[in-house]
């Protein structure tokens, strides 16, 4: 059940590698990745709802052969877990999204790509090799840019995109903006490469270095803004501040269009879905499956934890369409406990970034084996040799005087 890889014996856990990541990383980068929104509890929620559960093993069953292995874009995933799409890899380590993808493709998992990488979505694929990928998307309100970005997508064997729900407008991280947060030289925006030449495309903040002003002043950045009764669009070369955030994203004209550009090559996914309500819109509409997410805690501060969201998502969709599952994952058990309140799969962002900062590809892969091994033992010392078998029955909560009820 134990890894074949030798141990990294300054390094044996998630925490102690985000302690390794934390003295690598420049405070910016720092405080870019690990900051949520506004006091942070939601950011520090999401971790601590794993703790309202306890696990019920059984015994004496064979516990010989276990299979971690699940069904996921016309591949088996090592484990049920994925690698979350996070910007900007880059900033961690230089070798970025293509040390994370060839690790991904090492491990045997999915691997997402945010739109506001610091690599191509090509050069990405292209480290893949045959390892399934999809793309995460914001849908920009001139649609023409994200069309483009879904064309080029398929053509690079992407296998979904997950279209980002929760972000009608940006949540506010005072950290980011006390620290001015901007993207250093060389790095760019890698997938709108028509615009990755300005100063304002080299900002994810849409402000530009001193020595650019002049090259800013004559394209800058602008959100989209409503004038009277008419909505004007985002103008200037493509950044998060300015393009990310889309307030007229809704289900009836939007995703018949996503799904359209799509078509049958990738599949559609949501992800941000809180609610239950929400799961009954992604059914009704027909797309291919959803997130639980609250966007790592840095959108609506006040908001849900994934995992106490997760049960009335999973009471609604379960068995129509696969609810996976991302926020506050920190160790193998926590996927065990995600699965058994009725997720398919997990998704696992921060951790990722710490194993990038600390060594590149080996630190990914480092992070990605922790979470396999102390998944598998989980598995087996709980008492199922498949994922399939995990279910609520091997879960008890926890109430805050300490009693334990069935689920």
């Amino acid at each position: 059940m134990a890894s074949q890889e030798p141990h990294d014996l300054n390094c044996l856990t998630i925490q102690e590698l985000e302690q390794h990541a934390a003295a690598r990383m420049d405070k910016q980068t720092r405080d870019y990745y690990n900051e949520g929104a506004d006091s942070g509890s939601t950011l520090l929620e999401n971790s601590q709802a794993y703790g309202k559960y306890r696990i019920r093993p059984r015994v004496l069953r064979d516990m010989s052969l276990i299979d971690t292995s699940v069904p996921l874009f016309g591949a088996r995933n090592s484990i049920p877990l994925g690698v979350a799409p996070t910007a900007m890899q880059c900033l961690a380590h230089p070798d970025g999204e293509v040390a994370t993808a060839r690790a991904c493709q090492k491990a045997g998992i999915v691997m997402g790509l945010s739109s506001f990488a610091t690599t191509t979505l090509e050069d990405v694929a292209a480290a893949s090799r045959d390892n399934p990928r999809v793309l995460q998307l914001y849908l920009f309100e001139e649609r023409e840019h994200s069309s483009k970005l879904i064309q080029r997508a398929k053509k690079a064997g992407y296998r979904a995109v997950f279209l980002t729900v929760d972000t009608p407008m940006l949540g506010r991280r005072n950290t980011e903006i006390r620290n001015q947060f901007k993207l250093p030289k060389p790095y760019k925006i890698a997938n709108f490469p028509e615009d990755s030449n300005s100063a304002a495309a080299a900002s994810v903040m849409g402000s530009s270095s001193s020595d650019c002003n002049q090259t800013a002043q004559k394209s800058e950045s602008a959100p989209g803004f409503r004038d009277g009764v008419k909505r004007k669009a985002p103008t200037g070369p493509i950044t998060f501040e300015s393009h990310g955030p889309n307030p007229t994203l809704c289900w009836e004209r939007d995703i018949g269009w996503l799904k359209k550009q799509c078509g049958s090559e990738m599949q559609v996914w949501i992800k941000g879905i809180a609610t239950a309500e929400d799961a009954l819109l992604a059914v009704h509409h027909q797309v291919d499956g959803v997130v639980v997410s609250n966007h790592g805690g840095r959108q609506l501060n006040g908001a849900l934890a994934t995992l106490d969201a997760l049960p009335e998502i999973v009471g609604v969709a379960k068995g129509k369409i696969p609810v996976h599952v991302d926020g506050g994952i920190r160790h193998g058990t926590d996927i065990f406990k995600a699965l058994a309140l009725g997720a398919d799969f997990v998704w696992v962002g921060r951790p990722i970034l710490w194993g990038l900062a600390y060594k590149g590809q080996a630190g990914v892969e480092l992070c990605s084996r922790l979470l396999r091994d102390e998944f598998t033992l989980c598995m087996g010392l709980a008492g199922t040799v498949s994922v399939n078998e995990i279910s609520k029955d091997y879960l008890v909560k926890v109430d805050k005087s300490g009693f334990t009820s069935r689920l």
